[in-house]
């Protein structure tokens, strides 16, 4: 593990930019990803993927997002796979292949393929909505698209509240875990970077920090006399937006339907 790779792993930052993605309201952006994420999960098939990567290729495309701004995954995350990917081989299950007297079961390779594909496309489909969405702006579009809630009493705030400090606490919980890593290179230039106590001892600074800053931001919220009202910002809803929701719908049905 090097210093870079935590550094460069950079998730739900907006880029600034000027693309037909960019253009779109966050609530139909919202829709669309909860619509295609929910179907391919429900539907876990290699058509279903097909479906949901060719639509996660064409937001990624009509985003026109930058190079950099795609997240380096640190290289534990790299093993972890590779370790994942073993043991479901080591599992077995049809397919087989007979080599001799020995037969090499393929399934839950197979299985582990097609759940892996599927935490990378709707990971990828949280992430487009993240660089092209400020966070100012959820919100509101939270907000809007959860009025009907209201009718029933339903602290709609307070969710939206919830919602939107975890998606801004992210990025600052990776910024934290950089620090957290640096400051302990400089503090123990010896330590073994690969060991797995490393490791454990990075995460359990990193949750006590966490804790401390939830409290932090939690005596801040009380101060300011709790959880207010979202803001009710005009929708920007267009001939775009409906476009994408009509390709959203088309893409949810075929998901559900091959």
């Amino acid at each position: 593990m090097t210093s870079t790779s935590v550094g460069e792993f950079h998730v739900l930052r907006y880029v600034p930019g000027d693309g037909p993605v960019h253009r779109l309201w966050a609530g139909t952006k919202l829709l669309a990803v909860g619509a295609v994420g929910i179907a391919v999960v429900s539907r876990p098939t290699w058509p279903a993927e097909a479906v949901a990567a060719i639509v996660f290729g064409a937001a990624l495309v009509l985003a026109r997002v930058p190079a950099g701004a795609v997240p380096r995954p640190p290289r534990w995350f790299a093993y972890g796979l590779a370790l994942g990917a073993v043991v479901a081989l080591a599992s077995g299950g049809k397919p087989a292949v007979h080599v001799g007297a020995v037969a090499f079961g393929f399934g839950g390779l197979i299985d582990w393929l097609r759940f892996t594909t599927i935490g990378v496309i709707v990971f990828g489909l949280a992430t487009v909505v993240g660089w092209t969405t400020p966070i100012a702006d959820l919100a509101p579009a939270l907000s809007r698209l959860m009025t009907p809630l209201r009718w029933v009493r339903f602290p709609v705030d307070e969710l939206v509240a919830a919602i939107t400090l975890c998606v801004r606490s992210l990025p600052l919980l990776i910024d934290e875990m950089r620090t957290l890593y640096a400051v302990r290179r400089l503090r123990q230039q010896t330590v073994d970077h690969g060991t797995i106590s490393f490791l454990v001892d990075l995460l359990v600074t990193a949750l006590v920090s966490s804790l401390r800053r939830g409290r932090e931001l939690a005596d801040a919220i009380e101060a300011r006399g709790g959880v207010g009202r979202t803001p009710r910002l005009p929708v920007g809803f267009r001939a775009a937006d409906a476009a994408a929701l009509v390709v959203a719908a088309g893409a949810t049905a075929a998901i559900l339907v091959v």
